[in-house]
């Protein structure tokens, strides 16, 4: 049994509890162009937000980036979909699938919604295939035009009557450009303040990424890759990586998405990946993802103490680039820390 241990981090705290998610995004140029005049125009990119009925449109720079949604009737929890890369290519598989496009690839159409963070066992409740619901409650700081910034409070909880909350959540993001592409940096926080928490052993726990089918290894001639040399779901199910990216061509140029998990996490994550285009990075599923069928290996179960937190960050990086260029994961990765390091010195 893993048991969380207090400390470590940023937190900020809101009714015993804590989360925190930091989200930089930016759209680059991957002209042929100098890398110091890709990063003027850069930072010429403004973050607009348009709020209305539960969702919260983002465009940088005039042009859509991603749709953060707050409350959705059939998936009880939040996400952001129709993830655009900076060459406007959809990155991730249109919500909902379209069952023409996505003829043999549309499945789990309302636990895979775009880019997401679920767990199918926190506190014996499964909140990845919507038996439990993640409520909105409400915007602690209301999204802003040109701040890039808005922070949502979140609860756990059970679907019974009255529902049972199961732990609470603080979410705040922050969009800025820069001249790499799309960096989302998640920093959660977690906390129960009554009892312990528990987290499970499954493969469907963590951040997961459903790609768009026209870039799947299976359906589009896609690639998957880690730090670790892997390639494809043969040789990235069930490794545990500093990073693993999904990408495919569109319009001549690669465009993909690559999770990095923050060393500072309790644990490195071993990655869940398909073929047909599912990426999870899971720090939870120890025998789920390295002893699935070994009867004599006991599933492992995460404590968080009752009042403890339990922080995980991850860096997700949505690009585009000429496919001439080679691809540099491990540049990106270095990019990834150097973000975190930068922003946890001015706190």
């Amino acid at each position: 049994m893993d048991r969380i241990q207090p400390g470590g981090g940023v937190v900020s705290a809101f009714h015993g509890m804590t989360y925190s998610i930091v989200v930089l995004a930016a759209f680059g140029i991957f002209a042929d162009i100098g890398q110091a005049q890709a990063q003027a125009q850069a930072q010429d990119q403004e973050v607009t937000f348009q709020e209305a009925d539960g969702r919260v449109q983002i465009r940088i720079g005039g042009a859509p980036f991603a749709t953060y949604v707050y409350r959705d009737e059939k998936i009880p929890r939040p996400y952001f979909c129709n993830v655009m890369a900076p060459n406007g290519v959809q990155v991730t598989r249109p919500n909902p699938p379209d069952p023409i496009l996505n003829k043999g690839n549309d499945d789990h159409p309302e636990f895979h919604p775009g880019i997401w963070l679920a767990f199918g066992d926190i506190g014996g409740t499964d909140v990845w295939r919507n038996k439990g619901r993640v409520r909105h409650e409400r915007f602690v700081t209301e999204p802003r035009s040109g701040t890039g910034t808005f922070a949502v409070e979140n609860v756990y909880e059970t679907t019974d009557s009255p529902p049972r909350i199961v732990c609470r959540e603080l979410c705040t993001y922050a969009i800025h450009a820069t001249a790499r592409g799309c960096l989302v940096i998640m920093e959660s926080d977690i906390v129960c303040s009554d009892r312990d928490l528990t987290f499970g052993d499954q493969e469907e726990m963590g951040l997961g990424v459903r790609m768009a089918t026209s870039l799947t290894v299976e359906h589009g001639g896609g690639s998957i890759v880690n730090s670790e040399g892997g390639a494809n779901e043969a040789g990235t199910w069930g490794r545990q990586a500093a990073w693993c990216s999904y990408y495919g061509a569109a319009d001549r140029q690669r465009v993909g998405i690559t999770i990095m998990a923050d060393p500072a996490n309790f644990r490195p994550s071993w990655f869940h990946t398909r073929d047909y285009g599912l990426m999870v990075a899971n720090p939870f599923g120890k025998k789920a993802m390295t002893a699935p069928d070994d009867a004599g290996v006991p599933p492992d179960v995460t404590l968080v103490k009752q009042g403890q937190h339990l922080r995980l960050s991850f860096g997700i990086l949505v690009f585009s680039g000429p496919e001439s260029v080679p691809f540099d994961g491990s540049g990106d990765y270095k990019a990834f820390l150097d973000l975190l390091r930068s922003s946890r010195g001015k706190e």
